[in-house]
């Protein structure tokens, strides 16, 4: 199995490279946007719905990285062997712990 620096390893992800820049692209705007609204004065609840849904689209790109991580890194770390199987389930399962914390 390719180390994950390697030329020859590909992650998970890398089918949906582009929407997932697509989607940050327009994170990155919503981040902007709640920047304006504070700058305004807006209403605080106008301001906490915007945050809302900056938080659930972050969520979202997270779910789908994380999707991508186990239909792929973890399943060609299995087939490569019970110790790195091992290994990338645990960095799977404390990425999910920190996730959940957040």
């Amino acid at each position: 199995m390719p180390e994950p620096s390697s030329p020859e390893h590909h992650h998970g992800y890398i089918s949906e490279k582009d929407g997932y820049l697509n989607r940050m692209r327009r994170i990155e705007g919503q981040a902007r946007g709640i920047a304006r609204m504070i700058e305004q004065e807006q209403y605080c609840i106008d301001i906490l719905t915007q945050i809302s849904a900056l938080n659930r689209a972050l969520e979202g790109v997270a779910l789908g990285l994380m999707d991508d991580h186990l239909a792929h890194c973890i399943l060609d770390a299995a087939r490569a062997g019970e110790d790195q199987g091992a290994a990338k389930l645990k960095e799977a399962s404390d990425a999910i712990r920190r996730l959940v914390r957040s």
